[in-house]
C-alpha cells in the first residue's frame, strides 16, 4: 500500500505527470489489494479515482452490515472477485447474503443447497425467485414445481398459464385445491359457463357462491336446500334478501335467523305483526334488539309480560320493574329481583323488598334491603352534602329495618348477611359512632340467635372487647378464649378468661392451670389467684394426699393475698391469719410424716397433738391423721389402740370412704387383733347409719 501516498503526492505536485500516471488499471489494482487487506477506507479512494460510482454506492450501503468481512465481500463483488466474495461470506457465516450472491450470479443449485441447509428462513423466497427465473427462461414445468414449493402457485400458476387454458384446467384438476377450484369457477362464471362454474363451486365448497348462482338462474328452491343443509351464514343471508325482495316474509325471517342477522328478522316481524317469532328472535339477539322489541310490545299494550321479560333480559331492570309493578306481574318480579344489585335504583330495591315482606319471603326481602343500602351509599358521591345527609339517614334506617326483620321473623344472620350489613372502617358513608352502633346491634342480634362467634367478631369490630369476650365465653370455645384474652391485653378480659378456665376440669390439664395463673397475674387479680392456689392445695389433698404440694400451693396463696389490694384490710388480715394457721398445721403433719421412719414416737405424738387442735380439719383431713395412727398401731401390734382410732374414723367418715384411708387388709388385721368380728362391726355401723337416716327423715317431714 506504499504506492498510494506516492500517487497522491504526484497528483498534487505534478498534475500533468499525474494525468499520465493516473490510469484506471493502477487504481483498480489498488482496490483489489484493499480486498486482500480489508482496507475499506482506502478502497473508497480507489473507487473514487476509478470513477466506479456503482461500486462506491454499494460500499456505502454495505456499511450497515455489522461484519467487516461482509462489507469487504460487497467490494469484492463490485470488482468481479466472486471467489473472494464467496469465501468472505462463508467466513462470516452470512448465509443469507451468500444465498443472494448465488442467485445474482446465476448459481441456482448452490443457492438452493444453501437455503436448504443454512438459510431456511429464505427457503420459500429462494424457490419463488428460482421459479421466476425458470419462467423467464421458458421452463414452465420446472417453474410449476418451485411455485408450489414457495406456496405461491395459487396466484402465479394461473397467471403463468393464462394463455394456455387447457393446461391450466388440467393443472387445477390435478392439484385438487379449493382455492384453485374457486378461482377457476369464478373464471368460468365470468365466461357465462354457469353449469361448469357450479360444479367447481361445489368442489371448492363455496356455498355462498352456489346459492348466489342458483338465485341468479332463478333456481331458488335449490339455493334454499343448499343453505339449509350447510348452514352457511353468508349463503343464508343472501337467500333471505332474495326472499324479502319476493315478499316471502316467512322464508326471509327463517334465513335471516339462520344467518344470525336477527335485527333484519326483527324488522320484518315488527312490520308484519309476527309477534310470536319476534319474541323468540329478540331473546336470541343483542340487548339493543331486545330493548327495541320490548318497546314494540309496550306500545302495543296487550303483551306486557313479554315487554317485561325482554327489558329484564336486556339488563334494563328499572324499566322492567316499573312495568312489572304497573301491570302486577309478581311472578316476573321475583325473577327480576334475583338479578338486582347495588347499581340499581335504591327506591326500586326498597319497593321490591316491601313486596317480598308482604308475601312472607323474608330472606329475599333482607337481601334487597342490604342491596338498597349499598346502592344508597354509592349514590352519595353524586350529590352535595345536605342530600348526602338525607341519604345516610335513609341508609341507617335500612340497616335497622333489616335487623328488625331478622329479629321479628327469626331469620338467621349468616356470615354473608353480617358482612353485607357491615360498613368498613375506611368508608366515609357513616360516621364512626354510627358505624360502631350498627355493629353492636348486629352483634346483639347474633347473640340472641346463639351465633356467638359472629357476635364476637362484630363486637370486636365495634371496639367493644368486653362484650366480645362475653359472647366468646358463651360459645365455650376454650382455644379461642385463650387466644382472644392473650391478644386483647385488658385486665377485665384476663380475669374473665381465668374465671372461665376455672369452671373447666383444670385439674388434669397443666396448660389450663398455667393459663389461669398467667391471666390472673396479668389481670392483677392477686386475691383471685390466691383463691385458685387454695383450690389447688385442696385438690392435692383430696385426690393425691400430697400435703407437701398442698403446703407449697398455700404458700403461694399467702404471698398473693399479702400483695393484693384489699378493700377491707381487716378482712384481708383475717384471711391471712386463717391461711397461716392452716399452713402451720399442715407443716406439723408433714413433719410427722417425714420423721416417722426415724422417730416413730415423735411422729405419733405430733399426730395426737394435731387431733387435740381445734378446727384442725380445715387444714388436714381426719381420715389422713387417723389412718396414719391406725397404720402405726397395727404395725406395732397394739390392736386395741388401733381399733380405738378405727372406731373414731368410722364415726367421722362414711363406711364407703374408709378404704381410701386404711386398706382392707389393715382393717381385718385390727379386728382380728382386737377380737372383734368384722360382720358385727358392719352390722352395728349399718344400723347406726339407718337410724341416722330415719332421724333425718323425721326432721325433714313435718
Amino acid at each position: 500500500m506504499a504506492l498510494l501516498p506516492l500517487l497522491l503526492r504526484l497528483n498534487f505536485k505534478f498534475p500533468a505527470l499525474a494525468d499520465e500516471v493516473q490510469i484506471e488499471a493502477v487504481w483498480e489494482n489498488m482496490a483489489r489489494m484493499c480486498v486482500k487487506t480489508q482496507r475499506l477506507d482506502v478502497a473508497k479512494i480507489c473507487l473514487g479515482h476509478m470513477g466506479h460510482a456503482r461500486g462506491a454506492k454499494a460500499l456505502r450501503e454495505a456499511e450497515q452490515e455489522p461484519e467487516q468481512k461482509a462489507r469487504v465481500a460487497v467490494l469484492a463483488i463490485q470488482l468481479g472477485m466472486l471467489e473472494d466474495a464467496e469465501r468472505l461470506y462463508k467466513a462470516c457465516r452470512r448465509y443469507d447474503l451468500l444465498n443472494k450472491f448465488y442467485q445474482a450470479s446465476n448459481q441456482w443449485q448452490k443457492a438452493m443447497e444453501t437455503a436448504e441447509a443454512q438459510d431456511r428462513v429464505h427457503l420459500r423466497t429462494t424457490h419463488y425467485n428460482y421459479a421466476k427465473h425458470l419462467e423467464a427462461t421458458g421452463q414452465q414445468s420446472l417453474a410449476l414445481i418451485h411455485y408450489e414449493k414457495s406456496d405461491t402457485h395459487r396466484f402465479e400458476v394461473p397467471r403463468m398459464l393464462s394463455e394456455d387454458l387447457q393446461a391450466l384446467e388440467n393443472y387445477i384438476n390435478k392439484m385438487k385445491d379449493k382455492s384453485l377450484w374457486k378461482w377457476w369457477a369464478q373464471y368460468l362464471e365470468s365466461q357465462s359457463e354457469m353449469e361448469s362454474a357450479l360444479k367447481y363451486y361445489a368442489l371448492a365448497q363455496d356455498y355462498f357462491s352456489l346459492v348466489r348462482v342458483h338465485c341468479f338462474q332463478g333456481n331458488i328452491q335449490k339455493a334454499a336446500e343448499i343453505a339449509n343443509e350447510t348452514g352457511n351464514g353468508a349463503a343464508s343471508y343472501h337467500l333471505a334478501r332474495q326472499y324479502e325482495s319476493q315478499e316471502d316474509i316467512k322464508q326471509a325471517v327463517h334465513f335471516y335467523s339462520r344467518a344470525q342477522a336477527f335485527n333484519n328478522a326483527i324488522r320484518l316481524c315488527k312490520v308484519n305483526n309476527l309477534d310470536d317469532q319476534l319474541m323468540n328472535l329478540a331473546l336470541l339477539s343483542s340487548p339493543e334488539d331486545m330493548i327495541e322489541a320490548a318497546c314494540y310490545y309496550e306500545e302495543k299494550g296487550d303483551q306486557m309480560d313479554r315487554a317485561v321479560m325482554l327489558y329484564h333480559k336486556a339488563g334494563h331492570f328499572s324499566k322492567a320493574l316499573e312495568l312489572a309493578f304497573a301491570t302486577q306481574q309478581f311472578g316476573a318480579l321475583q325473577l327480576i329481583a334475583e338479578d338486582l344489585d347495588e347499581k340499581s335504583d335504591p327506591a326500586l330495591l326498597a319497593r321490591c323488598s316491601g313486596f317480598f315482606i308482604e308475601h312472607a319471603q323474608y330472606e329475599k326481602a333482607m337481601q334487597l334491603l342490604l342491596t338498597a343500602k349499598k346502592a344508597t351509599l354509592q349514590a352519595n358521591v353524586m350529590y352535595h352534602d345536605s342530600v348526602c345527609n338525607i341519604s345516610l339517614l335513609s341508609c341507617c334506617h335500612q340497616y335497622h329495618e333489616a335487623l328488625q326483620l331478622c329479629l321479628e321473623q327469626n331469620l338467621t344472620i349468616t356470615e354473608e348477611l353480617a358482612e353485607k350489613m357491615t360498613v368498613s372502617k375506611e368508608s366515609q358513608d357513616l360516621s364512626e359512632e354510627s358505624r360502631r352502633e350498627l355493629l353492636e346491634q348486629i352483634a346483639d342480634c347474633c347473640m340472641r340467635q346463639g351465633n356467638y362467634h359472629m357476635a364476637t367478631k362484630k363486637y370486636t369490630q365495634a371496639g367493644n372487647k368486653l362484650k366480645a369476650m362475653r359472647a366468646l365465653l358463651k360459645s365455650g370455645d376454650t382455644e379461642k378464649i385463650i387466644f382472644f384474652a392473650g391478644v386483647s391485653r385488658q385486665r377485665e378480659i384476663y380475669i374473665m378468661a381465668a374465671n372461665y378456665l376455672q369452671s373447666l376440669d383444670w385439674r388434669k390439664d397443666a396448660k389450663i392451670i398455667a393459663n389461669i395463673i398467667s391471666f390472673y397475674t396479668k389481670g392483677g387479680a392477686l386475691d383471685l389467684l390466691a383463691g385458685f392456689y387454695d383450690a389447688c392445695a385442696q385438690v392435692e389433698i383430696d385426690e393425691y394426699q400430697n400435703y407437701e404440694k398442698a403446703h407449697r400451693a398455700l404458700t403461694e396463696a399467702y404471698k398473693c393475698l399479702s400483695k393484693a389490694k384489699a378493700r377491707s384490710p381487716v378482712e384481708q388480715e383475717s384471711k391471712l391469719g386463717h391461711l397461716q394457721s392452716r399452713m402451720s398445721l399442715m407443716k406439723q403433719f408433714i413433719h410427722a410424716q417425714r420423721v416417722y421412719p426415724e422417730d416413730t414416737e415423735e411422729a405419733v405424738r405430733q399426730c395426737e397433738l394435731l387431733l387435740a387442735e381445734q378446727d384442725f380439719d380445715n387444714a388436714i383431713r381426719y381420715g389422713d391423721i387417723l389412718g396414719f395412727l391406725v397404720q402405726h398401731y397395727t404395725q406395732v401390734k397394739k390392736f386395741h389402740t388401733a381399733y380405738h382410732y378405727l372406731e373414731e374414723m368410722q364415726k367421722r367418715i362414711p363406711a364407703s370412704n374408709l378404704s381410701y384411708y386404711v386398706s382392707q387388709q389393715t382393717m381385718e388385721a385390727v379386728h382380728r387383733g382386737a377380737g372383734v368380728p368384722m360382720s358385727l362391726v358392719h352390722t352395728s355401723h349399718s344400723s347406726t347409719d339407718n337410724r341416722e337416716e330415719e332421724e333425718a327423715d323425721e326432721v325433714e317431714d313435718p
